[in-house]
């Protein structure tokens, strides 16, 4: 009897844990990422370079980029321009655009990367995207996964609360995306991918029913493996489906039509989540999700966001166009600007009557 199997794409090295940064160096040899150490290390001109300054001497050989491009048309430039210096590897030591960045170059390079974050806002640590500035605002490119994702829980977790609340945003809105996927597949015969769809699901779940104090270093860890989970769920599913429903579309409808706000994705991945699991109609799912975003703070309504309510109108009226193909709830309930309009009002009723309200205050994110 023939025997099926598929190659799961997955990092080489995974290390999470404190002080995990110091050892870097050994990891990468000892992983056979990097023998000579000949690295182009890309990291942030602040909080990255002040973080990278030890790694200097332990790897002297590396070359060491802060104020890394992060457009599409002068990372083209700058990839030309290091492609003779014959890497080992990329290094990506920071946030979210310096790791989208590494794993941009990275992959036009033809080397390993491997990503070192800073933060953990969002789940884009071991996806296979890059989001880079282009002439249209923003563009998604698809990149190698990183080969090693290498997490200093002390590092992550002295970051800015808020920074740790958009990551558990952007995993708990996993239910949402996973929903989504699976009414595609009942309603239009959509293929789902099982593997991936329980590994999102597992990694919101284990957010949302975190049993200890969300203060703890150990919800640091279980935060950072959740985020490094809906990346390889993505890798696995080849798309962001079990990661991006409804829930993402609003949140580009929101960057496209509101470019100047200065919120984090996963605060506006929230909003987007539970309004998308209001849309779907059970009110069990939809009280666990506010419930869940209550307990860490985390607030729901478009005013958290800086959005009014007829703001939210256009974002809700606009999402489905951010992902032409892609069918969500939005897609399936097809509402018009009334309806629209109705089921807003409704949402900011029923998120102010469960006591959610706006939560996301200054000490509710922890500056």
């Amino acid at each position: 009897m023939s025997i099926l199997s598929r190659l799961v794409p997955a990092p080489l090295v995974m290390d999470i844990r404190s002080g995990a940064l110091h050892d870097l160096p050994a990891t990468l040899s000892d992983g056979r990422i990097s023998v000579s150490g000949r690295l182009l290390v890309v990291c942030s001109s602040g909080t990255g370079a002040e973080i990278a300054r030890p790694l200097r001497k332990a790897l002297p050989a590396a070359d060491f980029l802060e104020n890394c491009p992060t457009t599409f048309d002068a990372m083209t430039g700058f990839i030309e321009q290091v492609r003779s210096r014959s890497y080992e590897a990329v290094v990506g030591l920071g946030g979210g655009r310096v790791l989208d960045a590494a794993k941009y170059i990275a992959t036009r390079l033809g080397v390993p990367i491997v990503v070192v974050p800073t933060t953990l806002a969002h789940d884009g640590i071991a996806s296979p995207v890059s989001i880079l500035a282009n002439e249209s605002g923003r563009g998604s490119y698809g990149v190698a996964a990183p080969l090693g994702v290498i997490v200093d829980l002390d590092v992550v977790a002295g970051a800015p609360r808020r920074y740790l609340l958009s990551g558990v945003g952007d995993v708990l809105s996993n239910l949402c995306a996973v929903a989504d996927w699976e009414m595609s597949h009942d309603k239009l015969g959509e293929q789902v991918d099982g593997l991936s769809v329980a590994m999102a699901r597992s990694a919101a779940t284990a957010i949302q029913f975190f049993p200890g104090d969300t203060g703890s270093i150990e919800f640091v860890r279980v935060l950072a493996e959740s985020l490094i989970l809906s990346g390889l769920a993505m890798s696995i599913a080849g798309s962001s489906r079990p990661c991006s429903g409804a829930c993402h579309e609003i949140s580009h409808a929101i960057d496209l039509l509101c470019p100047d706000r200065m919120h984090l994705h996963g605060e506006q991945v929230s909003v987007g989540a539970c309004f998308g699991t209001m849309l779907r109609g059970n009110d069990a799912d939809f009280y666990s999700m506010l419930a869940a975003h209550r307990r860490f703070g985390i607030g729901v309504l478009p005013s958290d966001i800086g959005l009014s309510e007829d703001d939210f109108c256009r974002v809700v009226e606009f999402a489905p166009q951010t992902r032409p193909g892609r069918h969500t709830i939005l897609e399936e309930r097809n509402l018009s600007a009334a309806d629209i309009r109705t089921q807003v009002q409704r949402y900011i009723r029923e998120v102010r009557d469960f006591g959610a309200g706006s939560l996301l205050s200054a000490a509710a994110i922890g500056e």
